[in-house]
């Protein structure tokens, strides 16, 4: 009888897959230790990890190397844990798990539900960082700054359009999540990271404009994050393209597991509306991304 990875891979059974090529195929644990929790395996069914052929099994180690650096670039992360354990299901497979201390690694602790739409969420936001087989980066990974200089020139001009101190990692990582990501209303916009100073108490109507230098009685609304990049996170969306749709969802997920109390804030009504995504980041800053909506 099959293996139920077997039939994964025979298209059988259903599979949150992030990465394949011929010989291999990487999907969510269903019942995962933590959030991100990825199995690699052969997709030929063999029992024991050890008895595959020397070059196979360099090569499934291979294949899981390219896409632990997807699962590290998508899920926030110290380190991605690795561990064979083989007595599960009787077909070889490699446990890729996100860390942050060694006991995210017990397989001893309860296994944690995952509800299907985050699963979905983490597979096409890991999906898109796996760097291609020939070492590619992806495209969903962005450009990084080209040296020390050119990161501190990049930080210091954002620093002072958003009248801040120094950029922090979060607004790193957005520069590179949104690098070349535009926003469809009536028209197209891009989508660019921002980051201030948060204000002392809680961040309500009167704060934001106080932020952005608008007046006090100019029309504020809030909306999700997840309702607002709606019709960006569908593969089948505005887009019309799965690659950007998962740049989208990576952008997405980064915002809702790096930042606290994140709200899309839009200023302004029509015909021209500024949106904000903004939320806290660790060190008690404002981070998130800013566009524009044209709607007649």
């Amino acid at each position: 009888m099959p293996s139920i990875f077997s039939r994964i891979v025979a298209g059988e059974l259903p599979a949150y897959k992030v990465a394949e090529d011929e010989h291999h195929l990487a999907f969510l644990d269903i019942t995962p230790l933590v959030e991100g929790h990825t199995l690699v395996i052969p997709k030929k069914e063999v029992d024991y990890i050890f008895d595959l052929p020397p070059a196979e099994l360099a090569a499934l180690h291979q294949f899981a190397q390219r896409v632990a650096k997807g699962v590290k670039a998508a899920v926030p992360c110290r380190r991605i844990g690795v561990a064979v354990i083989g007595l599960e299901v009787p077909h070889a497979h490699i446990h890729l798990i996100p860390m942050n201390k060694v006991a995210d690694m017990n397989f001893a602790n309860p296994k944690i539900k995952v509800a299907e739409e985050r699963m979905q969420e983490l597979a096409a936001a890991i999906a898109a960082q796996v760097p291609a087989a020939d070492g590619a980066a992806p495209a969903a990974a962005g450009k990084p700054l080209a040296s020390k200089a050119a990161r501190e020139t990049a930080a210091s001009n954002e620093a002072k359009t958003a009248d801040q101190g120094p950029a922090d990692t979060a607004l790193e990582q957005l520069r590179q999540l949104t690098e070349g990501l535009y926003f469809v209303s009536e028209s197209d916009a891009p989508l660019a990271a921002v980051s201030y100073q948060a204000p002392s108490g809680a961040l309500d109507a009167k704060e934001v404009l106080k932020l952005l230098n608008q007046p006090a009685d100019t029309l504020v609304q809030e909306q999700e994050l997840t309702y607002f990049l709606r019709n960006h996170t569908a593969d089948d969306g505005v887009l019309g393209s799965v690659e950007l749709a998962n740049r989208f969802k990576a952008l997405q997920m980064f915002l809702k597991q790096e930042l606290e109390d994140v709200k899309v804030y839009r200023i302004g009504k029509g015909p021209q509306v500024e949106a904000y995504a903004l939320g806290k980041t660790s060190s008690g800053k404002l981070a998130g991304f800013k566009t524009t909506l044209v709607e007649t």
